[in-house]
């Protein structure tokens, strides 16, 4: 089927078109598979070995060949992966350092490490997988293999300028990578292997600060096969604790990312959770220490700005860690950071950049964290930890008044030192930078080039980038000139007030950020949020009044909830707070400022401070408008995929991406998008049998009386329960028995924001609950899909491979459709193989568990039915009068094709790992995400033409 035509009156494949004729961001075109790598369409043997090289376009390389001695790309080398638990956040960071430093002048190569310590060269394309599972599945097939870390190391030492390494926890931040480059002499970012040894490791890392005269919080060591209950007993009272109720943290001493990090009570709890840290091989040495009742933890970033190896340490803006007791009685948690408050949204941890603590305590923070930079050799940038006591708060070992972290407000102690900090979109590296002026791409080229200014070998590499960097920007600047023509200016808008506004902050973020790379572009991120804020009842009024509109400067976006960023909103117009931020980011780019101007390579701060706006949706909507913009919406559910702001937004004349008002409208509601391709039996789609019931009315009668009813109606022993008007998961579970339908009954009626794992009959995994519940649920017959199994790697070395019995010849899957209204295409179908459960959780879908085949393997779907299936998602798209782009999940029969219809998402999430990244990069060409989101903004346009 042709694909739609984009504005050249000759016809184009839309995502050909896009790859190749698109004007670039200031990111290199696309690069092409090494040699040796298979095509995007997954393979299920390992690929034939080949001879190894950088990943370079064939632009970077003649561009590199013609600078000569005007100057040539600098050639980064990321290492991520690992053999720890943290490979996943690993692979994020590794994702997002991708996006932001690579470009003309700066040529980036990627290598992994799996869990079994083999090293490979991928494909940029493949840092998109979800996880760790994801990618070592697909290793085998599209990945080249080292024999060895010393033949990787050797590669690296004549294929790339400089390594930095994005590895943490075990191997990232202990040494080990970094002496395996050292041996090498392959330069490298951060720090060297003997130091980060005795940073990484938290006991010893304990013993140095106390040696260097800092307040320590007490601890004690556990070993494998070493632990001795009358030695715990009497460290419990040497520190003054109950040896029945004493409350303790029991974390690894060499692991990151808050992974194995629990509360015990008492000495006997202590012993058994320090034995199950052990006995499941997250560290065979672990910490007890006391819990530091009534204090609260921050965390800084700092950055060496320092002439070669003279080390000049600046530490950035701390950020206070407010953790918050869960508002519903679902669960039992105590209040900790831990893995998952600290990578996926929650409304139990909110941060504040700056701290609110006194003055006097954050220069303390930011002395003793620049002192222990120098003091313990690090290199480049690290994120240090720590806690403020209040003097309220007692100490044990804080009677030594001479010690570093005595005021006379309380206690600052610091605790844990990350080397190889967190660089996820949102993390602390990226909102402490932006608040004195670094976006991404700037603060991590900044410490790239202060780590090769360390190496002498490098300064004539890092005098050529400098000089090409120069060169492009100029180039750049005459180019503008000469057009003479004004940025066009995007409003990307994310948030609302359903269960899905965290995923919408997400998806909303990467927008922004990919979309920012454009120099042609001029994109504003919005925050849509209730009239009276998130902690206000939730009204249903849908009118543009009872809505309001945050334009957001740069730093506020940076959040990991949407009511944080409401907060961080209204907090900027608080005159005391203002005053406080502004005085300390004075104090802060002073000290930087000076320092980094030194420096040939430093081109200055690119993130200017604002205010953020409010605007009622109405008075948004024509703001918009007067700036001749275009809206990208990001806002998944509620009045961002119902028609409403699409309405607006069209009556105004503003164009927007997406489906319209109708197509919106009638996708939202589930039975309404069935009975709207109800049609198109004869062209291989089929609906589900729905059963739509007031929540009200769940709530109140028999829940025997309306299993039984279910059961007849639908014809089915288990049944699919889900909101009538949410997405991404949200309250979708598998329904066994009236106990079950209890259960779930129970926590919409209390609230509860999640339902456990593995409370229903069925095992399953965590699931995500509308709050507040919604006026209608569905029912559905549950689909049975066939399950599909990843087998483990053979002892003889054979590869991995898909286990599928086929006995019911249906697979769940979801794909997108991207066009033109009419000539939609659709994208390759995506397979995620679940971890746990029958239905996908909201980590698996955004976050990223679970393996994804994209698109389905051929030892499962044929080609032709491959094809059947695609085209049967096109009929169903241009029918229902989609547009832009948007996702459709169904249940496909791998025999025939047929498809078996689930819903329809106008505003499907995007987030940097979701299956449309996955899709778009397994067109051909690849399309990479800066560039899908560009084509769905064009498409915008195209609608007003």
């Amino acid at each position: 089927m042709p694909l739609p035509r984009l504005s050249s009156p000759t016809p184009r494949l839309l995502l050909r078109a896009l790859a190749l004729a698109l004007a670039p961001p200031r990111r290199p075109s696309s690069p092409p598979l090494p040699i040796g790598f298979a095509s995007p369409r997954l393979a299920v043997r390992a690929a034939a070995p080949a001879p190894l090289r950088a990943v370079l376009s064939a632009d970077q390389r003649d561009l590199g060949m013609e600078a000569g001695e005007q100057g040539r790309p600098l050639r980064v080398g990321i290492v991520c992966g690992g053999p720890s638990a943290e490979r996943g956040v690993s692979l994020n960071s590794a994702r997002s350092v991708l996006d932001h430093i690579q470009g003309q002048d700066l040529v980036v190569s990627c290598y992994y490490i799996d869990s079994g310590m083999n090293a490979f060269a991928i494909s940029p394309a493949q840092l998109y997988s979800n996880t760790p599972s994801d990618f070592d599945f697909k290793l085998e097939s599209l990945a080249q293999g080292f024999h060895s870390l010393s033949d990787f190391a050797e590669h690296l030492a004549t294929n790339v300028d400089i390594a930095f390494p994005v590895i943490h926890g075990k191997f990232g931040e202990d040494g080990g990578i970094q002496e395996l480059l050292e041996k090498a002499k392959v330069p490298f970012v951060g720090t060297p292997s003997k130091e980060c040894q005795h940073a990484f490791d938290k006991h010893s890392a304990s013993l140095e600060l106390d040696k260097q005269g800092f307040l320590t919080v007490p601890n004690l060591l556990v070993e494998k096969d070493k632990l001795a209950t009358s030695e715990l007993e009497a460290w419990f009272q040497t520190v003054n604790l109950s040896k029945e109720k004493g409350k303790v943290i029991v974390k690894p001493a060499r692991a990151g990312s808050s992974i194995g990090v629990v509360v015990a009570y008492g000495v006997n709890d202590a012993a058994q959770k320090a034995e199950e840290i052990i006995s499941e091989g997250i560290d065979d040495k672990v910490i007890i220490e006391v819990f530091l009742e009534g204090g609260t933890e921050f965390t800084a970033i700092v950055v060496d700005v320092g002439i070669a190896n003279n080390s000049e340490p600046v530490v950035l803006l701390p950020t206070e860690v407010e953790l918050q007791p869960s508002s519903s009685s679902d669960t039992k948690e105590d209040t900790i950071f831990n893995y998952r408050r600290k990578y996926l949204p929650t409304r139990q941890v909110v941060y504040h950049t700056p701290p609110r603590f006194p003055a006097e305590v954050i220069d303390c923070i930011r002395k003793g964290i620049s002192l222990l930079f120098r003091r313990l050799g690090l290199h480049d940038f690290a994120r240090i930890d720590g806690w403020f006591l209040p003097s309220v708060s007692s100490l044990p070992s804080a009677e030594n008044s001479e010690k570093f972290g005595n005021t006379k407000y309380g206690t600052v102690l610091f605790t844990d030192i990350n080397l190889i900090s967190g660089m996820e979109q949102t993390s602390f590296l990226f909102q402490q930078a932006s608040a004195v002026g670094f976006s991404h791409s700037r603060i991590l080229r900044t410490v790239i080039q202060h780590a090769c200014s360390r190496f002498p070998s490098l300064v004539p590499c890092n005098n050529a980038w400098t000089a090409l960097s120069r060169k492009l920007q100029s180039s750049k600047q005459a180019e503008a000139i000469h057009k003479g023509t004004s940025k066009q200016k995007v409003f990307v808008i994310f948030g609302g007030d359903t269960s899905e506004r965290q995923v919408s902050l997400m998806s909303g973020t990467n927008v922004w950020l990919n979309l920012q790379g454009f120099d042609d572009l001029d994109v504003t991120p919005c925050l849509l949020a209730p009239a009276n804020g998130y902690f206000s009842s939730h009204d249903q009024d849908f009118s543009a009044i009872s809505r309001e509109v945050w334009t957001l400067p740069y730093s506020l976006v940076l959040r990991h909830t949407t009511e944080e960023v409401y907060a961080a909103c209204v907090e900027a117009s608080e005159p005391e707070r203002v005053e406080i931020t502004s005085r300390l980011r004075e104090q802060v780019m002073n000290e930087l400022g000076p320092a980094l101007s030194k420096h040939d390579w430093f081109a200055g701060f690119d993130i200017a401070y604002e205010e953020p706006v409010k605007y009622s949706l109405q008075q948004w909507i024509n703001h918009v408008k007067e700036s001749g913009a275009v809206v990208f919406i990001a806002v998944h559910g509620g009045i961002g995929e119902d028609g409403t702001i699409q309405t607006l937004l069209e009556s105004a004349g503003v164009p927007y991406t997406g489906p319209g008002p109708i197509a919106s409208r009638t996708c939202m509601n589930k039975v309404a998008t069935s009975l709207a391709v109800d049609h198109l039996t004869s062209y291989g789609v089929r609906t589900i049998p729905k059963d739509v019931r007031a929540t009200e009315e769940v709530l109140k009668y028999s829940l025997v009386d309306i299993w039984n009813g279910l059961i007849a109606k639908l014809q089915t022993e288990t049944v699919c329960v889900k909101p009538a008007h949410d997405g991404c998961s949200t309250g979708v579970a598998r329904l066994c028995c009236p106990k079950d339908l209890e259960v779930y009954t129970n926590a919409l009626r209390s609230k509860y924001q999640r339902l456990p794992a593995n409370c229903l009959y069925r095992a399953h995994g965590v699931i995500e609950m509308p709050v507040p519940p919604p006026e209608s649920l569905i029912f559905e017959p549950f689909i049975e899909t066939d399950e599909i199994i990843i087998s483990n790697k053979l002892e003889n070395g054979s590869a991995r491979h898909l286990v599928w019995k086929g006995e019911n010849d249906w697979l769940e899957i979801t794909v997108g459709v991207v066009g033109k209204r009419g000539k939609m295409h659709s994208l390759n179908p995506s397979i995620t193989v679940k971890e746990s459960g029958d239905i996908l959780s909201l980590e698996e879908k955004f976050q990223g568990t679970g393996i994804n085949l994209t698109p389905p393997p051929p030892t499962i779907m044929s080609e032709d039915a491959l094809q059947r299936c695609k085209r049967s998602i096109e009929i169903m798209a241009n029918s229902l009068g989609l547009e832009g782009f948007s996702r459709i999940d169904a249940f496909v029969n791998v025999r025939s094709g047929e498809v078996l219809l689930i819903e329809v998402n106008t505003v499907p999430g995007m987030t940097p790992s979701t299956v449309l990244i996955h899709q778009a990069l397994a067109e051909e060409p690849p399309v990479y995400p800066h560039k899908f989101f560009r084509t769905l903004l064009d498409l915008a346009f195209e609608r007003t033409k």
